[in-house]
């Protein structure tokens, strides 16, 4: 791809596409961008160019070459789904040509569709576009719009946030209804007292004040009884106030736990196809800052907000029923600042939202990038790292400051409107004394109320800030709550206390998207039977194995444990009966124990330890500073692949599963260490139904019976010597592994023994 000035051909385009090109090009006709893509129209694989000249749109493939001028009315859209993207070139309502990918040049092709797009608008127009580089969304690395939005990362969000998005907090709240009553109830007294001294002084100045200065005494009895009540309403005032933020803070925060509580529970209840389209930092932020946010809003912003509008309210009321005509002064500037709210609240709505976006993938940034730090350094790549840091913070400077001009500008304008109309007030409050309409008294009292009207106008004004972005927040968490897991639990579930470990697959199927990955399997596995998948990569044994773990249900077809569907036992009921041992097993920050105990966290200590010894993993747990009770740094850290592995067959071993999965258990370990795993797998197999998928025929060498998948297809069952003998996908698979592997002498005089590394 190439955004600067026009090249030649010989640097423009693949080494492989030249002389094709250079036969089809104009003399004077320069190349502007290329694309190469790898689907045909079948959805087979199969290369094809495409070119963006200063003239025209071609295409080139191996049996067809065609060509699109520019010209008006032209256009280009871009589409992915299923995993598969799609390119489609329209003339009004007409699509003139269509063309397939993988979403490996996904974001090439957007790329590819930006340049189009500027150089069509280039021909059209007849002015000159230079094709800069796009700025790049940080997390994807995406070409972003005129409008600074991501064109992948947005396909996610399907509506923008709306405040009444906040109602259904209600939810939350519903436990808490007395409370928040009694705390309403508080805030109402509170306000009212605090609206008794303004009031208190028309008679100080009209009765007292005044009258001294022409000359009458002062009423000391009077004076003592104004004062205190000034006084009174003041405690009254501060007493309640106390009460009611200390109760609604306490709501709020309780409010908070359990919004977090609640998400984080549904997301774990989630499939592993939610998570497969998510990042770690995004959701993480979710589940912390923006609960965070939403309880920050309702403790402090809605209480204050809330505060605001009942003190306005009675204000009024006070205000009308003082003077009607002062009154309906004073409530000038509202009409105004409504209108500026109005129009401003929409668009801080939708930036608020893109900043949690943008600021999603600085997180996405720092959860990628410290747990696999090791990986960072053992490549050097800290100041790559950095530097990702650095564009996404750029882009979340750049998209916070476009939320403050905005911000910057609707602010000051009301506290401006809120001057003018305190302005407006004294000179009509003036105009009125001098006609002897009202009395100094009422203009002080009226100035007083209206200082507190006009304060809490401002405050309201900046409510619409974080109401927006609570809003935002609220969207994102609720984005999670709103996901249906595609594992649903049955409606009607069928118990199963005990299982045979019989596993019938019938007619089984699976798709990703449009793409069908598992295609009518059909299998039986009898109880105690130790079956072997074997097959190139991709085709489809981890998702077979993630179809019987249920982690995905089938689309077609069904799978049977003991003649029960798995669809029909309930989902965690039916799991406690797997163990599972992964290639790259995951250990949790704690004790070696506590890791051991995961599947079963009451498990005593004697069975912590008859669980390490079958998995040969106590000796070297003995060896450990404090033995069973050691901590496991993050993810491992401080055990070898293999001692981590052990621990991982020790805990499946501790739930005593009738169900084994080995998915390529000895991959990452070295021979002496496979060794070890060996026999403690054999410990582990001993009596249950197991699936294993190997890299090293080793593992296999007990099973009873191997299954060998291509594109998502059972192609032969059998033993090893049957297989073989067949001369079929399983003995063409071992020689081409048989062919690339090193061999040892086990011992003097012994045969050669080659060690097969099978991509099984």
């Amino acid at each position: 791809m190439n955004y600067k000035s026009p090249s030649p051909i010989a640097a423009a385009t693949p080494d492989a596409w030249c002389s094709l090109v250079q036969s089809r090009l104009n003399q004077d006709e320069h190349i502007e961008s290329w694309l190469e893509i790898n689907l045909d129209a079948q959805l087979h694989f199969s290369k094809s160019l495409l070119l963006i000249t200063d003239a025209r749109l071609l295409a080139f493939n191996d049996q067809l070459i065609t060509e699109h001028p520019y010209r008006k009315g032209i256009s280009i859209e871009r589409h992915d789904h299923g995993g598969v993207g799609h390119l489609e070139l329209f003339e009004g309502d007409v699509r003139l040509s269509h063309w397939f990918y993988t979403l490996a040049h996904n974001v090439q092709a957007t790329r590819f569709v930006k340049q189009f797009e500027q150089q069509l608008t280039s021909f059209v127009t007849g002015n000159p576009v230079i094709a800069e580089a796009p700025a790049l969304c940080p997390d994807c690395l995406t070409p972003l719009t005129d409008h600074g939005d991501c064109p992948l990362c947005s396909d996610t969000i399907n509506a923008p946030p709306s405040t009444w998005t906040l109602f259904r907090l209600w939810r939350f709240a519903k436990p808490y209804q007395w409370q928040l009553l009694s705390g309403f109830l508080l805030m109402l007294a509170s306000t009212a007292a605090t609206l008794v001294p303004p009031y208190l002084t028309m008679p100080l100045m009209d009765k007292v004040l005044i009258p001294y200065q022409n000359g009458a005494p002062i009423d000391f009895v009077t004076v003592t009884w104004l004062l205190a009540g000034l006084l009174g309403s003041a405690l009254l005032a501060w007493g309640l106030g106390w009460a009611k933020t200390y109760i609604l803070a306490l709501v709020s925060e309780r409010l908070g736990a359990d919004l977090r509580t609640i998400t984080y529970e549904h997301l774990l209840r989630l499939s592993l196809e939610y998570f497969g389209g998510k990042r770690t930092g995004d959701l993480m932020s979710r589940i912390g800052s923006e609960s965070d946010r939403i309880c920050v809003f309702l403790s402090l912003h809605l209480l204050d907000f809330a505060t605001d509008v009942l003190m306005i309210v009675m204000t009024a009321i006070i205000l009308f029923s003082i003077n009607p005509w002062l009154a309906l002064v004073t409530l000038l500037p509202l009409p105004f600042i409504a209108w500026m709210i109005h129009n401003v609240r929409d668009r801080l709505r939708t930036g608020f939202e893109k900043i949690d976006r943008v600021w999603s993938q600085v997180s996405n940034v720092l959860a990628d990038t410290i747990p696999g730090i090791r990986v960072v350094k053992a490549f050097a790549q800290e100041g790559r790292e950095a530097e990702r840091f650095r564009i996404a913070n750029h882009h979340n400077l750049q998209v916070n400051d476009k939320i403050n001009k905005i911000w910057s500008l609707f602010t000051p304008s009301v506290s401006l409107l809120t001057e003018i109309g305190l302005l407006v007030v004294w000179a009509f409050g003036i105009w009125q004394v001098s006609r002897n309409e009202i009395t100094v008294g009422i203009l002080t009292a009226f100035l007083a109320y209206i200082s507190r009207f006009y304060s809490r106008l401002d405050s309201m004004s900046r409510i619409v800030s974080v109401t927006q972005k609570a809003a935002a927040g609220a969207k994102r968490i609720f984005d999670i709550l709103d996901h249906v897991s595609s594992v649903p639990e049955p409606t009607h579930p069928v118990h199963l206390d005990k299982i045979e470990g019989r596993i019938e697959l019938k007619d089984a199927g699976f798709r990703y998207g449009n793409r069908a990955v598992i295609k009518g399997l059909n299998l039986n596995i009898e109880p105690g039977e130790m079956i072997g998948l074997v097959g190139h990569s991709g085709s489809g044994k981890s998702t077979l194995v993630n179809l019987m773990c249920r982690f995905y249900d089938v689309s077609e077809g069904a799978i049977s444990i003991d003649g029960v569907n798995i669809r029909s036992l309930p989902v965690s009921e039916y799991r406690r009966h797997i163990g599972l041992v992964l290639q790259d097993p995951f250990l949790f920050f704690g004790s070696i124990a506590e890791n051991i105990a995961y599947g079963k966290p009451d498990a005593t200590r004697a069975e912590i330890v008859s669980a390490a010894r079958a998995a040969n993993a106590h000796e070297f747990i003995l060896r450990l500073p404090h033995g069973y009770d050691s901590q496991v740094g993050e993810r491992g850290h401080g055990l070898s692949g293999g001692e981590r592995q052990r621990i991982s067959i020790a805990r499946a071993l501790l739930i005593d599963p009738r169900i084994l999965i080995l998915d390529e258990a000895t991959a990452s370990v070295d021979t002496e260490t496979e060794k070890e795993i060996q026999k403690a797998l054999d410990n582990l197999v001993h009596g249950r139904t197991t699936i294993a998928i190997a890299h090293r025929l080793s593992t296999l060498h007990k099973a009873n019976r191997l299954v060998v998948l291509d594109k998502g297809e059972i192609v032969e069952i059998g033993n090893h010597d049957e297989l073989m003998a067949s001369e079929g996908a399983y003995y063409r698979l071992y020689q081409a592994q048989a062919r690339n592997v090193d061999t040892d002498l086990t011992d003097a005089g012994n045969t050669i023994q080659p060690e097969i590394k099978t991509t099984l």
